[in-house]
């Protein structure tokens, strides 16, 4: 009998399975989100716990953003390859066994490992989850609605993990790593039973397994040299030797792919005006607002002396505003498009930025903070969406796997990338002053360049309007096949 979810959906109403199924990925998302936010209040517990250095327990984040960033070119592929169902599954088991091995574990180098298995399989989940969506979900209104609500739970599960750090951290820094267990653990099971089959692509030309090699070896070294490179040095040999080494990569993998018939990323794709604005747009997103937290962070705790659950609940506004405004993104990009929303929501952000820029050393919530964090959930619910409807539409079935992993990389690297960048402007301007002054004007750059990443994007997502407006209509071309939908065209794009 033929599974109701094994074409793409075109009722306006959703039956409870297609509620189910959606469900379930935004699930795997939230914990996704919500691991990466969730350790960073337990890192000083942790470090006493364990007894680990300052430099271990940074590995303890970066291992995690190591397996995830550097494996989701290869995790969205092999979606694509083998079956978008049996990729999700496999990896959501690996993702809950991990979490509880997390928080079983006694020693720095396990909870290390164990973390980086956790950001390995996050790379395997994240691209298979959005292309079952988009696969899954007619493009339009439909797949608008269902992508504002899965991205919509990312956010607020990053949110979250804030304040249920702050929460469990209190019992034990332990609970913070067992919670994606159960969870996870839940949506396989209901995985099992609701998630569609879904079609594999024909491997006889055989894999690109030249390509996965280079391209993966690439995002991990590249994603490792980023981290390493504030404490390294950005000058150093090592650091320059790295990066030298990711070039070297990233041009073989390119030649490989340009030759390869059966390719780990189709190169055309890029070719794309709007995939590249979603994927720049994507990791100047997530950069400034990693960096912004982070600096936040430190802010509120070192300087304010603000305990780590209300640090969590200062951000809890931004991630409420998220969460209510789920249901009405789908509807706001049907009526205005994916550019026009993204440049608002990228404005909303610069302003976010530049107002917390009055930030001083009398807490100032309800004049400064509160607003910022408001502007900032309003930005974060226009544009995240946005983003990954704009990456995804209009590319075909087979080919969602990779674009929706080169979006993920787009956002792991991005993020990477500028949090080191943002460390660095501070440790520069630190000296040997730490009064809460000097530790304030220090803080200060950092949050100019915060703003800076923000603009930047602002303008790269402006680009997309100009050719928005220079472009000629939108027109119809039927396809050459029986039955199927005309293909929308937007003619000089």
């Amino acid at each position: 009998m033929t599974s109701p979810l094994t074409e793409p959906v075109a009722q306006e109403r959703w039956s409870p399975r297609l509620w189910g199924t959606l469900l379930v990925l935004c699930a795997a998302m939230f914990l996704d989100a919500l691991d990466v936010s969730m350790v960073g209040v337990a890192l000083p517990s942790i470090g006493t716990d364990l007894d680990l250095s300052t430099s271990t327990l940074q590995w303890i984040v970066s291992g995690y953003i190591l397996g995830y960033g550097g494996l989701l070119l290869l995790g969205g592929r092999a979606a694509d390859l083998l079956g978008r169902r049996r990729v999700f599954l496999i990896a959501l088991a690996v993702f809950a066994l991990a979490s509880l091995l997390g928080g079983l574990v006694d020693s720095g180098p396990l909870l290390i490992a164990s973390r980086f298995i956790k950001g390995l399989s996050a790379a395997f989940t994240a691209p298979a989850g959005l292309s079952i969506i988009t696969t899954t979900f007619k493009e339009g209104p439909q797949r608008n609605r269902a992508l504002a609500i899965y991205t919509t739970c990312a956010a607020t599960g990053f949110s979250m993990g804030l304040v249920l750090s702050g929460l469990l951290t209190e019992v034990s820094w332990r609970l913070t790593m067992l919670l994606p267990a159960p969870i996870a653990l839940l949506a396989l099971l209901v995985g099992i039973k609701l998630i569609p089959q879904s079609s594999r692509e024909d491997s006889g030309k055989g894999y690109d397994l030249p390509g996965a090699v280079t391209g993966t070896a690439s995002m991990l070294l590249l994603v490792f040299t980023v981290v390493q490179a504030p404490e390294a040095g950005w000058a150093s040999a090592r650091t320059l030797l790295s990066f030298l080494a990711v070039a070297v990569l990233l041009t073989v993998f390119i030649t490989i792919e340009r030759r390869s018939s059966h390719p780990l990323i189709r190169l055309g794709v890029l070719r794309s005006g709007s995939q590249i604005r979603a994927n720049l747009g994507a990791a100047f997103f997530f950069g400034s607002y990693v960096g912004f937290q982070f600096l936040v962070t430190q802010y509120m705790q070192s300087l304010l002396g603000w305990s780590a659950l209300q640090t969590a609940l200062a951000f809890l506004p931004a991630g409420a505003l998220v969460a209510i405004s789920s249901t009405k993104i789908g509807s706001v990009v049907d009526r205005f498009g994916t550019p026009r929303v993204i440049a608002a929501g990228f404005s909303l952000l610069v302003i976010a930025y530049a107002l917390f820029l009055q930030i001083d050393l009398s807490p100032t919530y309800a004049a400064v903070i509160l607003p910022s964090m408001l502007l900032l959930g309003a930005a974060c619910a226009l544009v995240f969406p946005s983003l990954n409807i704009q990456a995804t539409s209009g590319v075909e079935d087979h080919e969602q796997g990779m674009v929706s992993g080169l979006l993920n990389t787009s956002i792991q690297v991005g993020g990477a990338i500028f949090l080191a960048v943002v460390t660095a402007v501070i440790t520069a301007g630190g000296g040997t002053d730490r009064s809460p002054q000097a530790v304030l004007d220090s803080f200060r750059p950092g949050l100019v360049v915060v703003t800076a990443i923000a603009a930047a994007g602002l303008l790269i997502t402006l680009t997309g309007l100009r050719r928005a407006r220079t472009s000629g209509p939108t027109v119809l071309v039927a396809k050459s096949v029986p039955e199927t939908e005309p293909e929308r065209v937007t003619v000089g794009d």
